[in-house]
């Protein structure tokens, strides 16, 4: 397992540790974990965070090993409490209004995550902590998980994608009850509702998302990239439309050399050494 670091927007650190940090797993290095590391904090997103979010998503956007991304938190007692509410109080309408397109990068940064993106939650999710996790594919959250879009308590919206995205993921009147009431619900109902796809043990989050990511890993990188591709692109279009993008999609597997490797290993009853290309 390796390790890098991202920190301020100027490359330094705060409080002498790093923002962000990248770990890497397996053998192959293709399972890459983005952990959030501003545990003081409970993992706010400040400026710098946000900075540090969006070097460290290009890096790994640009990444051929990456096959399988985990975002997880340094410390268990929160996956992410949201913004910086502390720092947005100092703000000036002008400072917010620059901040603002930093802050839209981070967040989309982990949303166009080329290969499939596996959030492992703990504890507190709530406003942009939640919108970080919803932006992966999937969500695994530790039976003590609270997970929550409460920006209306604040006098805001959820503005890193939860307004779209969790009314994609359980449909509008349940992401209505949520975003409307500031609700904070515990793993059991999120799961029920379908905000999250896993729970398991408390504590235990960050491991079982780490053992399903190296499952994803096993499987074909172009296969993986051009099925996540299909599924983003097609989800919220008109099915004749959707088609159109998988038959595109299709075709830039199927005459890859992954698909002519993976019918080789079929046929010779191996593993497939997978080329990536």
């Amino acid at each position: 397992m390796t390790s890098t670091a991202a920190g301020m927007p100027e490359g330094g650190q705060e409080g002498g540790a790093p923002l962000v940090r990248l770990e890497r797993h397996g053998d192959g290095g293709h399972v890459l974990e983005i952990v959030l590391d501003r545990p003081a904090a409970l993992n706010a997103v400040s400026t710098a965070m946000a900075a540090a979010l969006v070097r460290v998503t290009r890096e790994v956007a640009h990444d051929d090993r990456v096959r399988c991304v985990v975002v997880s938190s340094s410390q268990d007692r929160a996956f992410c409490v949201g913004a910086d509410l502390k720092e947005r109080h100092t703000l000036t309408d002008a400072e917010l209004v620059r901040q603002r397109p930093g802050n839209r990068a981070a967040y989309g940064g982990i949303l166009a995550l080329p290969v499939p993106a596996v959030a492992a939650v703990e504890g507190f999710a709530l406003g942009g902590g939640f919108e970080l996790a919803l932006a992966c594919d999937l969500v695994v959250a530790g039976q003590g998980a609270i997970v929550g879009l409460p920006e209306v308590s604040v006098g805001v919206i959820p503005g890193g994608g939860g307004t779209q995205l969790l009314t994609r993921r359980i449909g509008w009147s349940k992401a209505a009850s949520l975003i409307f009431t500031a609700r904070r619900i515990g793993a059991g109902e999120a799961f029920a509702l379908g905000c999250v796809d896993e729970v398991v043990a408390t504590g235990t989050a960050r491991a079982r998302a780490l053992e399903l990511a190296a499952t994803i890993a096993e499987h074909s990188p172009v296969g993986l990239r051009q099925a996540k591709r299909a599924m983003r692109l097609g989800s919220d279009l008109y099915l004749e439309a959707g088609l159109e993008i998988e038959d595109n999609c299709w075709r830039q597997a199927a005459f890859s050399g992954d698909r002519a490797e993976g019918v080789a290993a079929f046929a010779e009853k191996r593993r497939p050494r997978w080329p990536g290309r």
